[in-house]
């Protein structure tokens, strides 16, 4: 049983890979739960977490709650954990930080970055076992459909490592892989992305690109991953800022089958190769012409052409764990939104130092479309600031949607004084900007002309600042009221 394996870790600073997260976990009372009832990996373990732990945008009913290790996955010998970053502030415990100092810490990080280093093959606990073809990684991975409509089998937390076959610089990234036959996979590539910018230049010479994908991780390593441009360009190894996280390097390995590196301390590692001029329908095993759920809340549509990683070898630690995102929901807000919170943070403090003071992507937006500033105003030179802060964000995050501007009185992760500040301190037709016809996310159901006659073609959007800030010389008249302050603990209230 795994939960009685789990080794003790009593700080975050212990943390170097899954295992000693989850003994970390494990301490902290609420964080971690277990079942050892039998699930199937079809539907059932998806629908057991998504009312235990998965929180929104998945539809009701839904949970925000802990961990969960699935001990018993029918037809599998690997248990499956699902929701390790289902929480805030369960990501600020397992970082060492709190919930609203995370895009700071991470900002931090970006800014003293720490490279990986490379471990001989005997001291990767990945490599512990060993599986070369013929092997079936449908029977093999405790893979999860989440409905009866996804394209199949879904890793969903399955981290990308590959390397410019011109320049050699590395990139890390998680993508939607679909298993498609006994040693492939398909991927989705978001248009732009580096990892798919290096499989079309090996493409064009002709040649399979080598990559790793490394299932099982330190949490830091995840969270640091999720960095996008501008902030992370075409060269920046995101692993330089998981290293800083934990302010000690993160370990690779060479793999055993190709030219490519993976995560040492990784559960699983899937080494293979994306080959050349190979496609393949993302539902080509169901034919439902959708994938999977996906972020903003809507099933995914099935895209009709994807690369196809073909997997060479497969290695793992002694009875390894398999680790799998449920949604996405609240663990894909933490995993993408905290990433983007820094990348926003850090353009504006370049040119507005001191005055963004708390930042949150809502998971209403899927930790990619909305996104809610802080700000506070020091003088009246101030006025018109906010909305600027707005324009950096979305200069930071190109697929960001929505900003909600509230002052610095407002608490940003209660949504009820969020809205409390909308209702008392906007105005729609003096408090709104629209910023029409600019590109955003393709996974935005409502981007298309359909929807909207303004919009000329899929993928343009209406970006839109809302400034529910009170106009600095009318601050007396918005006070909100003076209580005393008190310390609870002294007045030992029972229920």
């Amino acid at each position: 049983m795994l939960v009685t394996q789990l080794p003790a870790v009593d700080s975050a600073a212990e943390i170097c890979d899954l295992r000693s997260a989850l003994g970390f976990l494990k301490t902290i009372s609420g964080q971690l739960a277990w079942t050892e009832h039998p699930v199937d990996a079809r539907e059932e373990l998806a629908a057991v977490y998504k009312q235990v732990g998965a929180g929104s945008p998945l539809p009701p009913p839904v949970g925000a709650g802990p961990v969960l290790i699935f001990e018993y996955v029918k037809g599998f010998s690997m248990p499956v954990v699902a929701g390790l970053l289902a929480s805030r502030e369960r990501t600020a415990l397992l970082l060492g930080s709190s919930p609203a100092r995370l895009p700071f810490d991470l900002l931090n990080a970006l800014h003293h970055p720490l490279p990986p280093i490379t471990v001989s093959r005997g001291a990767a606990p990945c490599q512990e076992t060993v599986l070369r073809p013929p092997f079936d990684l449908r029977t093999l991975l405790p893979a999860i459909t989440h409905t009866s409509r996804d394209a199949g089998p879904y890793i969903t937390l399955g981290l990308l490592r590959a390397e410019d076959p011109q320049t050699g610089e590395a990139d890390v990234t998680i993508h939607r892989l679909c298993l498609q036959a006994a040693d492939r996979l398909s991927i989705y590539f978001v248009p732009g992305r580096h990892i798919d910018q290096f499989r079309a230049k090996a493409e064009a010479a002709g040649r399979a690109l080598p990559v790793s994908v490394s299932i099982g991780l330190d949490p830091a390593i995840y969270v640091a991953a999720c960095f996008e441009p501008p902030t992370t360009p075409l060269g920046l190894d995101e692993l330089t800022v998981a290293g800083a996280l934990r302010r000690r390097p993160v370990e690779l390995v060479d793999c055993v089958s190709v030219p490519a590196k993976a995560l040492a301390r990784a559960e699983i590692v899937l080494e293979g190769e994306i080959l050349p001029g190979e496609r393949i329908r993302e539902d080509a095993s169901s034919g439902s012409g959708c994938a999977m759920p996906e972020f903003p809340g809507y099933m995914g549509v099935a895209q009709p052409e994807l690369p196809v990683l073909r997997v060479t070898a497969v290695t793992h630690r002694r009875n390894p764990i398999f680790q799998t995102l449920v949604g996405p929901a609240l663990e894909h807000t933490n995993l993408t939104g905290i990433p983007t919170e820094a990348s926003i943070l850090r353009l504006v403090e370049d040119t507005m130092p001191g005055r963004l003071t708390a930042i949150y992507c809502h998971p209403a937006g899927g930790g990619k479309y909305l996104a809610i500033l802080r700000f506070r105003k020091l003088s009246p030179s101030d006025e018109g600031r906010p909305r600027q802060a707005a324009l950096a964000a979305f200069a930071a995050f190109p697929e960001l949607k929505h900003v909600i501007l509230v002052d610095d009185d407002v608490n940003i992760f209660d949504t009820d004084d969020v809205f409390w500040a909308m209702t008392t301190r906007y105005q729609g037709d003096a408090s709104t900007v629209f910023i029409p016809g600019v590109r955003c996310h393709p996974l935005d159901p409502s981007q298309s002309p359909e929807f909207s006659p303004f919009l000329r073609a899929p993928g343009l959007s209406c970006k839109t600042i809302f400034d529910c800030t009170v106009p600095y010389g009318m601050r007396d008249r918005f006070r909100r009221p003076d209580f005393m302050s008190v310390d609870l603990a002294k007045y030992e209230i029972r229920s």
